[in-house]
């Protein structure tokens, strides 16, 4: 009795079938590793969150729009300001009015931070603080 092993030719065929349990193991890890860590991503204290209130900046007439340069000049509307003094006597001049106006201060993208700081600080602080 015995056993033959190939085919006639003597060369092994190819067996083109692909074999898919490892591949059904490894989707049924997954799975299982997936459905395990469902609960706890979803897990979460509950808090309430702030609303956001910003609006787009409305320019009115009376408000005054201060503009610093990348060089760090102030500009009052469209008027350059020499010197901090110069910036002192407009705050001055607008700190007397009924209802107050409102100031907006905008920087350049390329203006040092200090130099945007000093005009806040000179509009919060007062006509007294050196802004240059």
């Amino acid at each position: 009795m015995g056993m033959q092993v190939g085919g006639d030719s003597g060369e092994d065929d190819v067996v083109s079938a692909i074999n898919t349990t490892p591949l059904v193991d490894v989707m049924l890890v997954l799975l299982i590793i997936f459905l395990i860590t469902i609960p706890v991503a979803t897990h979460s204290v509950k808090v309430s969150l702030p609303k956001d209130r910003s609006q787009a900046t409305k320019t009115q007439v009376n408000n005054v729009v201060l503009a610093i340069t990348p060089d760090g000049r102030v500009w009052w509307d469209q008027v350059p300001l020499r010197d901090r003094a110069d910036l002192a006597s407009h705050l001055d001049k607008i700190a007397v009015q009924t209802p107050q106006p409102q100031i907006q201060i905008r920087g350049d993208a390329k203006v040092r931070y200090e130099a945007v700081g000093r005009v806040v600080a000179a509009c919060l602080h007062g006509p007294n603080y050196n802004i240059h």
